[in-house]
């Protein structure tokens, strides 16, 4: 499976990314994790990717047909973030509009199509914006890619305490409301 997330720069696309490959390593997955930036800068666009499979992977390149789309940043739902997204693919997107509407902005006729209000949540629960783990437990609802159970060990392990707790806690407020089309 290959997943492309977009973000932008200082919203934890790259940690996102690799806390996804980490769980499914724990659940000894192969994977890869790698990030693409544009200008370096706080607010830039940025794209991460993961690749997890149940057999060695010898592919080392860029995903450019991915099996999923997974939109952090609401504002870039304008931007081409569907482009070589397989047959039948699935998105997931940080977002109030409903997975009808995101289906025809995004013109993804052939894509199943999921929606999370994850600002809402993250603020509801972390206080700040920060919507990253929020699309992990959507993603990890949508596509069980790995056990929410091993995500949660490596959300914890990355931030420890009450931080770990409250991320999780986003995590699976995420995972419960996320709904599709």
């Amino acid at each position: 499976m290959e997943i492309r997330w977009h973000g932008r720069g200082g919203q934890g696309i790259v940690s996102v990314s690799r806390l996804l490959a980490d769980a499914a390593l724990m659940d000894r997955k192969h994977v890869q994790s790698f990030p693409e930036f544009g200008p370096e800068r706080s607010g830039a666009p940025v794209r991460g990717f993961t690749r997890i499979s149940d057999e060695p992977i010898s592919i080392h390149s860029q995903i450019y047909d991915p099996n999923i789309v997974v939109v952090v940043d609401p504002t870039l739902l304008g931007a081409n973030v569907t482009a070589g997204l397989t047959r039948d693919g699935i998105i997931v997107a940080n977002s109030e509009r409903t997975p009808a509407d995101l289906r025809n902005i995004l013109s993804a006729h052939n894509a199943r199509v999921y929606s999370v209000n994850a600002r809402r949540i993250a603020l509801d629960i972390l206080g700040r914006p920060i919507y990253n783990t929020a699309m992990l437990g959507a993603l990890i609802k949508v596509a069980p890619l790995t056990s929410f159970e091993s995500v949660a060990k490596v959300v914890r392990a990355r931030f420890p305490g009450t931080l770990g707790d409250k991320n999780v806690e986003t995590m699976k407020k995420a995972y419960e409301e996320v709904v599709g089309s």
